[in-house]
């Protein structure tokens, strides 16, 4: 395969959020690997919640989906807010729906990377859990490597968790050369 497109999405409306900067340095890695890459991220994913008629029309939308139809891979990244994913990530991956009726429906066949972080543990792998559970809704094939990310811990949450970063788009990598 020649540089496969990956797309990053997920993370916060907030600029520099952590989980914007962890999805941003996962593509650094695939991009160092070969990769196109994509990063939807806060106000790119900032949609309003799900109904199917919300799609038509929408250029933010459309854009996000025709990302998604020519990915090879995609890495989700979600805040764990109160146990969970966010409403902001949850409503994007609501919006999957719309490629129900695509040749490659949702997630199918793609490998999927997953980021959770959370000022806690318990929060930061429940989170992790639940992206693992969409992911496989999604029909997508989540890696081995998670990352479920302790932000209230002190240090830098991205040079802290780089080796299973690496791992983790390795990974995404070795599921694409099959």
């Amino acid at each position: 395969m020649s540089a496969p497109h990956i797309v990053a999405l997920g993370g916060t409306l907030r600029s520099e959020s952590a989980t914007g900067r962890l999805l941003a340095e996962a593509l650094h890695i695939a991009a160092a690997r070969g990769a196109r890459t994509t990063l939807l991220t806060g106000d790119d994913i900032a949609f309003p919640h799900y109904e199917p008629g919300n799609a038509e029309g929408n250029p933010s939308i459309g854009r996000y989906l025709e990302a998604l139809r020519s990915a090879d891979a995609v890495i989700v990244g979600s805040p764990g807010y109160h146990g969970t994913l966010s409403g902001l990530v949850k409503t994007a991956l609501d919006y999957i729906e719309q490629l129900r009726g695509d040749e490659r429906v949702y997630f199918d066949g793609l490998p999927v990377g997953l980021i959770a972080t959370a000022a806690g543990w318990q929060a930061a792998v429940s989170t992790l859990q639940a992206l693992r559970t969409i992911t496989h809704s999604l029909r997508g094939w989540p890696t081995p490597m998670g990352l479920a990310i302790n932000t209230a811990e002190a240090g830098d949450a991205v040079a802290k968790c780089q080796p299973q970063m690496e791992a983790m788009v390795g990974q995404i990598f070795d599921f694409l050369r099959r």
